[in-house]
């Protein structure tokens, strides 16, 4: 089986199947991470490029890393430097990029649509880092194989993501990916941040933690993403912290054997008290890690496509 598009947009688009493939060709590249030599020539001589419009540090980190284990040739574009600050269009950025002989494009942008935008205009393969208010397609699927790791699956389970849900591409991305595999997905935050008409997606809104944490398998904390947002959607992060931060004690609500994800980075005393981000039911760190295997295979899937 193949990936039915050289691009990867969103999780909106992916069939289940597809999904599951990306998620077991991740499972192998895990194995090549945890030998002695972690680099194969998969993709030697091809080219990937980093066109990050938004300040990034896993993520760009954890592509341009993959790049490399599959010895991808990698350039990084710097948007202060090049002549976007100039006026130059995203498109005829791309394109030259592209005359440069680029294999694959990883973008990151503020706005939403942009990597649609892109992949409609450019014959390379583009990856979207995260564009806008839209998705975040490869950390939804890294949060998939974390939960299936420590888990074993994600039929079945009542999953809770915490915080500012408008804003977040990361949530859309695991909202559109869970309910694809019959999770009950359950939405925590205060009503400015978590709409009620969100239901229409399939998903269960709360706005008390209490309740809405009750038997969950997995919770999923967010950060308050206070650069897209204006004033207004709550009247501190003190406020915040006291109704909606995820303690020790709220986490007793949950299942015994939950497990705590977060996206990073991490407000630490916002979203997530420091004993639990650091404690024995999280696994942030280990998304951080499957993270890399999880953008091995989407990039490797995708050159399959385009040859």
């Amino acid at each position: 089986m193949k990936l039915s598009s050289k691009d990867l947009l969103g999780i909106k688009e992916l069939t289940k199947d597809e999904i599951i493939l990306i998620l077991d060709t991740a499972s192998g590249f895990k194995g090549v991470l945890k030998r002695n030599i972690k680099k194969v020539p998969a993709l030697r001589g091809k080219t990937a490029v980093n066109l990050f419009f938004e300040p990034s540090t896993r993520t760009r980190t954890s592509f341009e890393l993959a790049e490399k284990r599959l010895s991808l040739d990698v350039l990084n574009l710097s948007v202060t430097t090049s002549s976007v600050v100039k006026g130059e269009s995203l498109i005829d950025t791309a394109l030259n990029v592209q005359a440069l002989g680029a294999d694959f494009m990883v973008i990151r942008h503020s706005s939403s649509g942009a990597a649609h935008l892109l992949s409609k205009n450019v014959n390379a393969s583009v990856i979207n880092a995260g564009d806008g208010i839209n998705e975040h397609p490869t950390q939804a699927l890294l949060d998939a194989f974390t939960i299936k790791e420590k888990i074993g699956k994600i039929e079945g389970l009542k999953i809770a993501i915490v915080g500012d849900i408008l804003h977040s591409r990361v949530a859309k991305s695991n909202i559109y990916l869970l309910t694809k595999f019959g999770a009950e997905v359950r939405l925590i935050g205060p009503p400015t941040l978590v709409p009620q008409e969100l239901e229409k997606l399939g998903v269960k809104v709360f706005h008390d933690m209490d309740s809405g944490l009750d038997g969950v398998n997995v919770v999923m904390a967010l950060r308050i993403q206070m650069e897209r947002q204006g004033k207004g959607f709550f009247p501190s992060t003190l406020e915040y912290s006291k109704n909606w931060g995820l303690t020790s004690e709220r986490l007793f609500k949950a299942d015994k054997d939950a497990i705590v994800m977060h996206p990073g980075p991490i407000n630490r005393g916002v979203e997530v008290a420091s004993d639990v981000a650091d404690g024995p039911r999280s696994v942030i760190l280990e998304q951080v890690t499957n993270g890399l295997a999880v953008r091995m295979a989407v990039m490797y899937l995708l050159a399959g496509v385009r040859e």
